[in-house]
């Protein structure tokens, strides 16, 4: 049935009024929070390769040039990624009576942090972080460092190799975990495979390897990743050779 005229006229007379029949939902205003939000749904879902400003454009529904108004470069979303992840680690009030377990607890939560992202931490080398949040991780690691009585210049540089471990580690770890989901990425063995390979090797060539194939791929869980950070604390209490830039002063 035809709709009757006065109603007709009724339903013109709003639009021209600028009431429009069925109202159009609004689309979220484009904020830092929001393109750290949907960098991280690309980086869970699809991994970090996948991670361009284009495709956190799409995700939000949107067209590059409107993330240009809060973001300069790819190199931002990274120091906004580690940024939100910095936000979740705890800190602890520096005590120097346990120093090496607040440093390793701190690092072990990093280490979390990027595991639930893979290959996240790839946004944290080679960057030199300007997100209050990092600075905030980092200001609270230098801090544990020095009530535990380690000198202010080698406390600097171990925070430098420490995050750089933790970094690579994490990465090797999503590396890892990515490839196992691959059925054509035959080449990642268990640690059973790996013993019988290298016990299989030619002995005159490889003897170390074939005599302690067991050690070599031992170490369950996080095992290796608290022994190399224990290794490196446990030396810092030792005096430091002198870099030959500082000696030739």
């Amino acid at each position: 049935m035809p709709t009757p005229p006065r109603q007709r006229r009724a339903a013109r007379r709003a639009q021209s009024a600028g009431e429009p029949s069925a109202a159009r939902p609004r689309k979220k205003p484009i904020t830092v929070d929001r393109i750290t939000d949907a960098a991280l749904q690309v980086v869970a879902t699809e991994g970090y390769e996948a991670l361009t400003i284009r495709r956190v454009a799409a995700v939000l529904g949107t067209g590059p040039s409107s993330l240009y108004a809060h973001i300069v470069s790819k190199e931002d979303i990274d120091d906004l990624l580690i940024g939100r992840l910095c936000r979740e680690i705890v800190l602890p009030e520096p005590d120097p009576a346990s120093w090496r377990k607040q440093i390793l607890d701190v690092y072990a939560q990093i280490r979390d942090q990027y595991l639930k992202y893979p290959g996240i931490s790839r946004a944290a080398l080679g960057v030199v972080p300007t997100n209050l949040s990092t600075l905030r991780v980092r200001e609270g690691l230098l801090a544990i460092l020095l009530r535990g009585g380690i000198e202010p210049k080698t406390a600097a540089w171990v925070l430098d190799a420490l995050s750089l471990y933790v970094s690579a580690y994490a990465l090797e770890q999503s590396l890892v975990l990515q490839r196992r989901r691959d059925p054509d990425q035959e080449w990642v063995l268990g640690r059973e495979e790996l013993i019988r390979r290298f016990t299989e090797l030619p002995a005159d060539t490889f003897p170390q390897t074939r005599r302690y194939a067991a050690e070599l791929t031992s170490g369950t869980g996080h095992d290796r990743f608290e022994f190399t950070l224990g290794l490196i604390m446990d030396n810092l209490t030792q005096p430091q050779p002198t870099p030959a830039s500082d000696a030739a002063e």
